[in-house]
């Protein structure tokens, strides 16, 4: 893309269709005079006198408590330098979406039209009753240190100016990773920190504080390095003045084992690189050019571990792997500064985090097969979902543990759910069936191994625990795949077709064929059949030498679904099998069925679907509701399908009174729980929320499901298999990784249950 058409989208970006990047949103209601009248005069006067007489209660009663100013004068704007406040605020705005979508914390920007400190921190405190945080950003040095030591000192709320210590936190974390794979030790390595800035200082410090010897530390500005002879430091250059005989920054690159730059772009050559010690790390963190361009650097040393401020190379060093997460973790203890104890609690937490499996969803976004720990992942990326859940609680507990939390947090479980939900990320449903299915890990058969995906999702399966994975498929294959993508677990690999399998294929094949001989079937065709991996495969959990399958992904439903009936018996009493599919919507967790089995279920049917599907809510910790759906409300309708409908709800409610269901209804009456207490107080759905919906037929449920699903962006889960006698499930065509480890963890727990029942039986 030309710089002039960056140039215009940008400008675009910003202009239209209405302008800046943030707006405020009312969180309360405010459609009826009633509504205004509480959110203004007179119902406000009641929290104001609350208030007054405890001003503590101001974040009981107000957004104080998740509201951040983001402050600047716009004197030192990202490389554009005094560019006024004015110009300042685009990036301010910036800042304040940053903050919204990583972390869930609201912000007011700033722009105050004063160079001078005094003024500057006067106007800052006078309106820090508003706010739970401060932010400061783009403040040139070295007015910005002096800004921040008095706000932290005169202020009881977190204040935190970001260029200087969240470009310090984040690439601290990179640097202790760097060296651990290095072999290096911290308090041994030789350091040149190009820059002088408040971004430098504040790295250097936080080095010091992770090990670093002031010894080995030479810092640069744009004169050279900053030697105790120069006359007319201030005070912040000073503490880092050296005595060594160097005089230049060429001179201090000699057989120096690391590089921090946070200075301008191209100021180091392949020549200085070279002369580095052996597996040098050099973050060069200037932008938009950084000291050395990447491909260079990497190519001038093979043996370089590199880093940069940009996001089109590896190990990018943003900040907004900090700021959001150390921000959340300090208003939710109602922390009363910032201190050392918490940011070096961001630090380890960041780099612990780099060192676990990566989630899919990760890999996704960045286009990378598979990351993990090493010269290329040093540390997390921003869009890995775990940070909002890693990084705040090891804050939050920093925080208590220095003493300065007002509000410390009880339940850490608790806590770590919150900030799941805040971000989106997971689902309480979801993590109580993958936390289920780690109690008690099951074999699960992966009938499509050899497909990048599913392999995917099989490691991701034995690393967090959650089954034991059997993979099936072209060995020579899923071994490829599985180097390619570090997939290192020492697990069963079965290909059905070789001669190795033959005696195992004889004797499955022979066992099904006694099962379907009457049905024509010969026995060389049962053998033959026994080369196809869903055979196979089925036939491995019949006879338990696996504990249930997950297949489907590269092939049609019907195709796959047909080996499954004929091997795999219905469950006791189930006379037709189904299918539903979990939808994770912002309102709650929403069962829907039959989303894939039956085209057009009669009554009873209906009400074989509905007892499946309730059964499974319940195994995901829920109290099934259920709605039976229709174009219709209670008999509006005397069509076919509303009848139907009516009469399956009638058959639950005398043969099955304990299960809470009711219909016929229309779908914005069972999910809007007002509209149905006013219209149809009889209901039986009325004073609960419908979590279960059963829907006329196969189109509508289907349709319904996928429409959900793409037009909101709502994670599903399945289709989950019901009323077959083992853990068997047929994923949709081309399903995520993602959703292939969902539908594992819950076939691994259907297995749970399973065995569970089998011991009650045996006990009896």
């Amino acid at each position: 893309m030309s710089d002039s058409r960056k140039r215009h989208e940008a400008l675009l970006y910003h202009a239209k269709p209405k302008p800046g990047k943030i707006a405020v949103v009312p969180t309360k209601k405010y459609a009826t005079q009633h509504d205004l009248s509480l959110a203004y005069s007179p119902g406000v006067a009641e929290p104001c006198l609350e208030i007054d007489k405890d001003k503590n209660n101001v974040y009981k009663y107000t957004s104080k408590g998740n509201l951040v100013a983001v402050i600047s004068n716009g004197t030192a704007v990202l490389g554009l330098g005094n560019i006024g406040p004015e110009a300042s605020k685009p990036v301010m705005e910036g800042k304040g979406l940053l903050f919204k979508i990583f972390a869930d914390i609201d912000v007011f920007d700033i722009e105050i039209d004063s160079t001078d400190v005094d003024k500057f921190v006067e106007t800052v405190k006078a309106i820090s009753p508003t706010f739970g945080g401060i932010n400061l950003e783009d403040i040139k040095a070295p007015e910005a240190f002096e800004i921040e030591r008095r706000l932290k000192e005169e202020l009881d709320i977190p204040v935190m100016h970001d260029d200087q210590h969240g470009t310090a936190i984040i690439s601290a974390a990179a640097l202790k990773n760097a060296l651990e794979i290095n072999g290096k030790k911290i308090d041994e390595v030789q350091i040149v920190v190009n820059g002088a800035g408040a971004a430098a200082i504040s790295c250097a410090r936080l080095y010091l504080a992770l090990g670093a010897k002031r010894e080995n530390l030479v810092m640069c500005d744009s004169k050279g390095v900053i030697k105790k002879s120069r006359e007319n430091l201030n005070a912040q250059k000073a503490e880092f003045a050296t005595d060594k005989d160097v005089s230049s920054l060429e001179e201090a690159m000699h057989n120096a084992d690391v590089f921090i730059g946070l200075s301008t772009g191209n100021v180091v050559t392949p020549k200085m690189l070279l002369a580095m010690a052996k597996n040098p790390i050099v973050f060069a963190m200037a932008n938009p050019e950084p000291e050395i361009a990447y491909d260079l650097a990497v190519d001038t040393r093979d043996d370089i571990i590199m880093a940069t401020g940009r996001s089109d190379h590896p190990n990018q060093v943003n900040n907004v792997l900090g700021f959001p997460f150390i921000f959340r973790g300090a208003l939710d203890v109602r922390a009363t500064k910032i201190n050392e104890e918490m940011k070096m609690a961001a630090v380890l937490a960041l780099a612990d985090l780099a060192k676990k499996s990566v989630p899919e969803q990760v890999n996704i976004v960045y286009d990378e097969i598979s990351l993990s720990f090493g010269k290329d992942y040093i540390i997390p990326k921003p869009f890995d979902p775990r940070l909002i859940y890693e990084i705040p609680p090891a804050v939050a507990k920093a925080a208590m543990d220095s003493g300065i939390a007002k509000e410390p947090i009880a339940d850490w479980k608790e806590y770590r759910e919150e900030l799941m939900e805040r971000s989106g990320t997971g689902s309480k449903e979801v993590r109580l069936i993958h936390n289920r299915a780690r109690q008690n890990p099951k074999r699960v058969v992966f009938a499509e191994a050899d497909h990048l995906d599913v392999l995917k999702a099989a490691q991701r399966i034995e690393e967090e625990k959650i089954g034991k994975p059997i993979l099936l498929g072209r060995k020579e294959v899923i071994l490829e795949l599985k180097e390619e993508i570090g997939f290192t677990a020492d697990v069963p690999i079965i290909d059905p077709k070789t001669d190795e399998e033959n005696e195992r294929k004889n004797r499955f094949g022979e066992i099904f064929w006694k099962s379907r001989q009457r049905k024509g079937i010969t026995l060389l065709e049962a053998k033959k059949l026994m080369r196809e991996r869903n055979y196979f495969a089925a036939m491995m959990v019949n006879l338990g030498e696996a504990d249930a399958l997950i297949t489907g992904y590269s092939r049609p439903y019907p195709s796959v679904l047909k080996p499954i009936l004929e091997l795999i018996e219905r469950d006791k009493g189930v006379t037709r099998i189904a299918a539903t599919n979990l939808l994770l919507t912002k309102q709650g967790p929403l069962f829907l069925a039959d989303t894939t089995i039956n085209i057009n279920p009669s009554a009873k049917d209906l009400a074989k679907i509905t007892q499946l599907t309730s059964s499974l809510a319940k195994m995901f910790g829920m109290k099934p509701n259920v709605a039976m759906l229709s174009f219709s409300n209670f008999g509006s309708s005397k069509s076919e399908s509303s009848t139907k409908i009516r009469e399956a709800v009638s058959y639950i409610h005398r043969h099955f009174p304990n299960v809470v269901v009711d219909g016929e209804l229309q779908a914005d009456f069972a999910l809007n729980p007002d509209l149905l207490a006013k219209e149809f107080p009889f209901s039986r759905l009325n004073g609960k929320r419908a979590n279960v919906l059963i829907f006329p037929n196969l189109e509508s449920a289907n349709i319904t499901y996928k429409l959900m699903k793409e037009v909101n962006e709502i994670e599903s889960v399945g289709p989950i298999l019901l009323g077959m006698s083992k853990p068997v499930h047929i994923l949709q065509l081309g399903a995520s990784v993602d959703e292939m480890v969902n539908m594992a963890a819950v076939a691994v727990v259907d297995a749970q249950n399973r065995e569970r029942i089998l011991k009650k039986e045996a006990a009896i």
